[in-house]
């Protein structure tokens, strides 16, 4: 348990500096006289073709690169959080009153205090509102990610507790994306996916465990809402809601397919270097068994860890971050300010002051492990706010107010990195130091 621990944190820390390092590659490319290629890049238009459809469209219109990332492949991201999301509801830090309930209202103060001092900062009424929601995430991957430089000196109830309320700013992120951009809605598109998803839920109940079969009709339904007026990464986060939780073979029958199997798995008395057909086809039985012993939905969960942590998300980072600082590209003015001081401040005020709230009203106790000091330390890093809030910020500024948006990539990198550094460093102050074996 040790050892998987170990490579969970390994896994979280190396996917972090992937993402910062293409952040920093995004804004260095963006520029340099590699900008015009960038720029190409980004501008590029897709096509998968079936005739004259192309699933790659919207409005007839064929997605450009930067759409496709952001529309596209993010979804798979938030299909990714979905799983996360669910399984945190079933079993996790949220599957009780007593577990969820510092986690949530710590989360509910990290959301609606960089909300209020974004909004205080920037004039009322004008176009720079729209980007008030973007210092309102957390990034679980980054702030795992600098937990994990602390090794075992971190309290296990304490990086529950930053996983938990970061799941929960998550939910309040897609709660925002549904509901605040989200225009033209086209109610036949939406009409249609309800139904599918409909299907997908009872099929699930019906015992179907096929991830091919739902990733299928979830492609389906990513096109219905692309075309809906309805973000299309909504779509992945309900998907991810209709994967079974139950597997489809219980672990106890399971055990004794697998000892069935060993009694009669068919054993010559010499050695042998190639299998022989019976022995092939009673390895198949096991792996088949094996397959079916792991519920959809934590198996999908599994399967896309590496793919979304070491290429969706660091091509997000690539394609998002580019800041401009020459040539014309504002990067300091209201926008940048107020999501600067909203994830540094309002997300640090915001968990602290709930937390403190919470615990002294006698709602719930403080967990073992934690004190004020450490969630102190804690409540910093949930000023990181990187993937949600650069993609919040595109669906805010990309379309009318370019201007805005590169201020605003600006302000996500400036109160990131700072929350980052200044979480880390109050947390190597106040933690206890590590044990002697991990000094050496």
């Amino acid at each position: 348990m040790k050892s998987l621990l170990k490579l969970r944190i390994s896994i979280n820390l190396i996917a972090s500096i992937l993402l910062f390092m293409s952040a920093i590659v995004a804004a260095v490319v963006a520029n340099s006289s590699w900008a015009p290629y960038y720029q190409m890049f980004l501008d590029q238009e897709l096509y998968l073709r079936i005739g004259d459809f192309n699933l790659f469209s919207h409005g007839g219109h064929p997605l450009k690169m930067l759409d496709f990332i952001n529309d596209c492949l993010m979804t798979i991201f938030f299909l990714s959080v979905g799983l996360e999301i669910k399984r945190e509801l079933l079993v996790g830090e949220l599957s009780t009153f007593r577990k969820a309930i510092l986690p949530i209202i710590a989360a509910c103060g990290g959301m609606l205090l960089p909300v209020l001092i974004y909004a205080l900062i920037v004039p009322g009424g004008s176009a720079e509102m729209r980007g008030c929601a973007i210092p309102m995430a957390t990034d679980i991957a980054f702030s795992l990610g600098v937990l994990s430089l602390l090794g075992r000196r971190v309290p296990l109830s304490l990086k529950i507790f930053l996983t938990a309320f970061a799941v929960v700013d998550d939910i309040g992120g897609i709660l925002v994306i549904a509901f605040c951009y989200s225009d033209h809605v086209a109610l036949s598109y939406l009409l249609v996916a309800a139904a599918l998803f409909a299907f997908l839920y009872y099929m699930g109940r019906r015992g179907v465990t096929a991830k091919i079969f739902y990733l299928s009709f979830g492609l389906i339904i990513w096109y219905l809402f692309l075309q809906s007026g309805i973000h299309s990464t909504i779509s992945g986060v309900i998907l991810a809601f209709m994967f079974p939780a139950r597997p489809h073979l219980e672990a106890g029958r399971y055990i004794e397919q697998i000892r069935s199997i060993i009694r009669t798995f068919p054993v010559s008395e010499k050695e042998e270097i190639v299998l022989t057909n019976d022995q092939i086809k009673m390895l198949k039985k096991v792996e088949q068994a094996s397959d079916y012993v792991i519920s959809p939905l934590q198996s999908m969960e599994n399967n896309l860890h590496g793919l979304v942590n070491f290429l969706i998300l660091p091509l997000f980072a690539f394609a998002n971050a580019g800041v401009v600082f020459s040539g014309g590209g504002s990067v300091i003015g209201d926008v940048s300010i107020a999501v600067a001081v909203g994830l540094l401040t309002g997300k640090f005020i915001g968990i602290f002051s709930f937390t403190w709230l919470t615990i002294k009203c006698r709602i719930t106790p403080m967990p073992q492990g934690m004190n004020w000091k450490n969630l102190a330390g804690v409540s910093l890093l949930g000023g990181i706010g990187f993937t949600v809030s650069l993609f919040i910020a595109n669906l805010s500024f990309a379309a009318e107010h370019p201007e805005m948006l590169n201020e605003a990539k600006f302000g996500v990198l400036c109160g990131t990195i700072v929350a980052g550094i200044l979480g880390y460093l109050v947390l190597h102050m106040v933690l206890p130091a590590p044990p002697a074996e991990e000094k050496k």
